[in-house]
């Protein structure tokens, strides 16, 4: 680990805990010091425990038996949730009562009520739970968008045919086998001639993928043309990128590593690795222009790439469809806001000319295992081609 890296982090584990630090000072002081059970040395140590849970998980998930693995996962996974809406509202708590201490807004009898603290903290925390118990049925509940497209080429016999996409599953501890059941499952009711995979197949770790068997799983799924997907960024984040797709290739997965493929002798798939590869492989991705400069360009060009990045190449080279995930449309409102205002696209359809692009919110999670003000997903694309 060089000395940048070891600053970075550092600087985060600071921040984490002056966050936490502060978010636990505010819980003390409206609700904790209200609990004559309660002790502060034990409300501490519970506080300690709790935010840390995800950073011990991450460390020790070899050394960890499994049921206590899961349950640090979930508690720090919900705990990051609960920070990012608690450092949003408690701030603008601490601005009300700055400004009430100033200019007195706030009615007298309203403001001296000893137990207005513990109001406000039972208000917040109902809101969590709610915010929490929505946020996790709406990452739990995929919904399937449908997407109707004409390409104006032709492709011998075939006039249409169907592509059900799914990205960003991240397969791990929080989205386990039994979820990976359900999408699987839900894949093979849309009856797709192809499954396109657009990266973040895993988490962190091929670990849990492993260690749970999501193989079987995958070889479940039932496509006339077959399954084929590009690396993420999280593909390769916590494992040697060759035994990540050596373990994807050997589940029915086919990797395409800025690679195309004809499919049926009607259309071809080109898998781009994702930018943040290059960083680990220390080999640059190639351009779009490489990899389909010996293809028929008469043919429908779908194109795999985890970010939806590059939409000028893309278009200038002729694709006809670019599908991507990555963004998470958010994952948490109003981080849609900061996505939106990084991407061309973060999440839905755009065309440009004769160039379709295509970016979904993602079927799993990162992090948090809840969405806010975004679903989780499965897409459905016919394309209708030139008769």
């Amino acid at each position: 680990m060089n000395k940048l890296m070891l600053l970075g982090v550092a600087l985060f584990l600071f921040l984490y805990g002056a966050i936490n630090y502060y978010i636990g000072l505010r819980g003390w002081q409206n609700l904790g010091s209200h609990i004559s059970f309660l002790n502060n040395k034990v409300y501490w140590i519970i506080i300690s425990i709790i935010a840390s849970a995800y950073i011990i998980s991450m460390i020790l998930s070899s050394y960890i038996p499994s049921v206590v693995l899961n349950t640090l996962n979930i508690v720090g996974a919900y705990w990051m949730g609960i920070i990012f809406y608690l450092i949003l509202v408690l701030p603008i708590i601490d601005l009300i009562r700055f400004l009430n201490s100033k200019m007195s807004f706030i009615p007298s009898n309203i403001n001296e009520t000893a137990n207005l603290s513990i109001i406000i903290a039972m208000v917040v925390i109902a809101g969590l739970v709610g915010l929490m118990s929505y946020g996790t049925w709406s990452a739990r509940s995929s919904k399937v968008t449908k997407y109707d497209l004409n390409v104006n080429k032709t492709s011998g016999d075939l006039k249409k045919f169907k592509i059900v996409m799914v990205s960003d599953i991240h397969l791990g501890y929080e989205v386990d086998n039994r979820r990976l059941t359900v999408m699987v499952n839900k894949i093979n009711e849309l009856n797709p001639d192809i499954v396109l995979i657009p990266g973040d197949i895993i988490d962190i770790s091929i670990e849990p993928f492993v260690k749970q068997n999501m193989s079987d799983n995958f070889k479940r799924l039932k496509s006339k043309y077959g399954v084929y997907a590009c690396l993420g960024n999280h593909d390769g984040m916590g494992s040697k990128i060759e035994d990540v797709v050596k373990t994807f290739e050997a589940s029915g997965i086919n990797v395409l590593r800025d690679k195309a493929i004809l499919i049926n002798n009607s259309f071809y798939v080109i898998g781009r690795d994702d930018i943040s590869q290059e960083s680990q492989t220390k080999v640059k991705r190639k351009e779009i222009s490489d990899i389909i400069k010996d293809l028929d360009k008469s043919r429908p060009l779908i194109l795999m790439d985890h970010q939806p990045r590059d939409f000028a190449d893309t278009q200038t080279q002729g694709i006809d469809l670019q599908v991507s995930g990555h963004t998470h449309r958010g994952q948490l409102f109003p981080a849609n806001l900061i996505t939106n205002a990084i991407f061309e696209l973060d999440y839905g359809y755009l065309q440009k000319n004769n160039s379709n692009f295509i970016v979904s919110s993602g079927y799993g999670t990162w992090g948090p295992p809840i969405r806010i003000g975004s679903r989780s997903e499965i897409v459905e694309i016919n394309i209708w081609l030139k008769r």
